[in-house]
């Protein structure tokens, strides 16, 4: 669904049976494959540009029934944790109503912040979708291209720390990236005690 009339930023939209929630355009990664650096700026029909930075107030209201979605998730052309209060805010919101909470994060959220954020996302969040995308360091600069300096080994013990605070987490890196190791990712993942998810270049939503 288009949260907000024509020409205005999507804030919410539907794939399957979930509710994905857009609350900021802005990013600690520039991924070479990203399709927002490659022209483009919506996922199947919706167009999630941002120019704003959404408050809970412009997102409470988009929720919808909350029962009939298997989940929401926090999930746009941004990194939701980068717009943490309003994140916060409305996944609290969520729970309070019955609802499932998913975010898709890169993983960086605690370099950012300068703090642990992952007991406050505790609180309201049920699983973490993590990106990962290469098994070293070399190829993650290559390809994710981080803003921030220490990112690849923050994103790491951010996978590692996942686990003792959200029961479910997700590791996923990208089949189809020149030099990555998919097996090797899935080593590093499974031994930090997440979930693997194999994804596939290209593949949306």
């Amino acid at each position: 669904m288009s949260s907000t009339a024509q020409n205005q930023p999507t804030l919410v939209y539907d794939i399957r049976n979930s509710r994905y929630l857009n609350i900021t355009g802005r990013c600690t990664l520039r991924c070479r494959f990203c399709p927002k650096h490659n022209g483009s700026k919506s996922i199947h029909e919706y167009q999630l540009d941002l120019k704003v930075r959404p408050r809970g107030s412009d997102i409470i209201p988009l929720l919808g029934e909350v029962t009939r979605f298997d989940e929401y998730v926090f999930c746009g052309y941004g990194e939701p944790t980068l717009n943490l209060d309003t994140l916060l805010e409305v996944a609290r919101e969520i729970k309070r109503r019955g609802g499932k909470v998913r975010v898709n994060t890169d993983g960086l959220g605690n370099l950012f912040h300068r703090r642990n954020i992952l007991p406050e996302l505790a609180e309201c969040v049920d699983a973490l979708s993590i990106s990962l995308n290469a098994d070293t360091e070399t190829g993650y600069i290559k390809h994710c291209r981080p803003r921030l300096a220490g990112s690849w080994d923050a994103v790491n013990a951010f996978i590692r720390e996942a686990p003792r605070y959200i029961k479910q987490v997700q590791v996923s890196a990208l089949d189809g990236l020149e030099g990555v190791d998919i097996d090797a990712c899935r080593k590093l993942v499974e031994d930090a005690g997440c979930q693997f998810k194999h994804r596939i270049l290209g593949q949306l939503g």
